[in-house]
């Protein structure tokens, strides 16, 4: 297995991971959205290929100057995104793709490294423990509409 920084010529690779992990969005959206990425000097993605050059694992990553949830300092690197093959989990492989991201954020001087995962999303409570990271809180988000006027 190799971890590769994502690069223009990885497109197709790429939105075919986000599409798997966000299948609410188009082909088209993820592909701006990683355009976007390549662009940006917070954002980082990185991709896992497996030795015949398969695309199995994305994470994507940005640094956070604002308020992160459970962190003391200022940038963050968090985990925005991260999706393995569902034949290809526990085998390391989200494991190598947040090594990859530490290494980025320690290159941007970054001392923490936090992620979310959804209150029902057992799985991934489950492998950002098994990955070292330690629950911080649980927040239960609420918005009430106003009337115009």
């Amino acid at each position: 297995m190799r971890i590769e920084a994502c690069t223009s010529d990885m497109l197709d690779d790429w939105v075919s991971l986000r599409l798997a992990l966000w299948p609410e969005g188009s082909a088209q959206e993820h592909r701006e959205e990683a355009a976007g990425i390549l662009e940006s000097r917070n954002d980082t993605a990185f991709i896992a290929r497996d030795d015949d050059g398969l695309a199995i694992g994305l994470s994507e990553a940005a640094l956070r100057h604002d308020y992160v949830n459970g962190c003391d300092s200022s940038p963050v690197a968090f985990l925005e995104g991260i999706y393995v093959r569902p034949e290809r989990r526990n085998g390391g492989v989200a494991r190598a793709l947040c090594h990859a991201v530490e290494g980025w954020a320690a290159g941007h001087g970054c001392v923490e490294f936090a992620s979310d995962a959804d209150l029902l999303n057992t799985g991934s409570q489950q492998m950002h423990e098994a990955l070292g990271f330690e629950e911080t809180e649980r927040v239960v988000y609420y918005r009430k509409r106003l009337q115009p006027g």
